[in-house]
């Protein structure tokens, strides 16, 4: 059992929670609780790396037998509190591979729907995104350098376990990206207030992508001036804008409805 939050084990987990950089660096993010470890059990198995439980945690038959065939070492109620960013950790813990997807091959699917997010900047958006698009049959999430990391323990939480389901990537070059991906023939259509149509007035036919940006100032007149349509959400009352995630939820599910109609 480790008991000390001196181990440098438990230091690592620290920082891992803590530093972006130090994910970054060693491919891998923490998650916590019962919750995200059975769903990477059932979809992600193959990116668990260490888990890390408590005493009490497996007093419950359960949860014991969930662990079967798994590696792990027990640790003190402490330390798992030192390791853990919620306030009252569940008891169970694990590093997790940073996963890699095969962007050209998603890129190619014909009737692939891409969300497009330029510098967002606000945890629970994200994984309220990333939750919309799992279950709205995006193919990806495509983020600005510049935005919120995916692998922010808030962030990971909050996608109750589509994280580990919903393939997203980082652009270096987020404009070049999205050149990349007209030059594969999609359609961009930019969630703006200039817009000149209605969310659901595109048929979001073929490859299309859904342009998302900052929460406070929306997207850039460059990112603005690439989109192929500037789409808009009427709105009544003195409302100037909606949240982002729920700007994004009302056009993904949107494009998702268009091609249920089509099929």
């Amino acid at each position: 059992m480790i008991s000390s939050t001196s181990n440098p084990r438990v230091k690592n987990i620290v920082s891992l929670q803590k530093k972006g950089k130090e994910r970054r660096q060693q491919g891998l993010f923490v998650i916590e609780g019962k919750k995200l470890f059975e769903e990477i059990l059932r979809d992600a198995k193959e990116a668990l790396c260490d888990v890390y439980v408590t005493e009490a945690y497996l007093e419950a038959d359960s949860q014991r037998k969930m662990l079967a065939g798994v590696s792990y070492e027990t640790v003190s109620d402490n330390v798992m509190k030192t390791m853990a960013e919620t306030m009252e950790p569940q008891g169970i813990l694990a590093t997790v591979r940073i996963p890699r997807y095969d962007k050209k091959a998603l890129l190619a699917k014909e009737d692939a729907v891409w969300i497009a997010l330029e510098d967002l900047r606000d945890p629970g958006n994200l994984g309220t995104v990333l939750r919309t698009a799992e279950a709205a049959g995006v193919t990806g999430v495509l983020l600005s350098a510049a935005s919120v990391d995916m692998y922010n323990p808030k962030v990971v939480r909050s996608t109750m376990g589509a994280i580990f389901r919903v393939p997203h990537f980082y652009a270096e070059d987020f404009l070049e990206e999205l050149k990349d991906m007209k030059r594969c023939g999609a359609t961009l259509y930019a969630a703006h207030l200039a817009g000149t149509q209605y969310y659901d007035e595109p048929e979001y036919a073929g490859r299309s992508v859904i342009l998302i940006g900052n929460e406070a100032n929306g997207l850039s007149e460059e990112a603005s001036k690439m989109a192929d349509c500037l789409v808009k959400i009427p709105m009544e009352g003195k409302a100037e804008s909606l949240n982002a995630a729920v700007a994004t939820s009302l056009f993904v599910y949107e494009a998702y409805r268009k091609r249920r109609n089509r099929a």
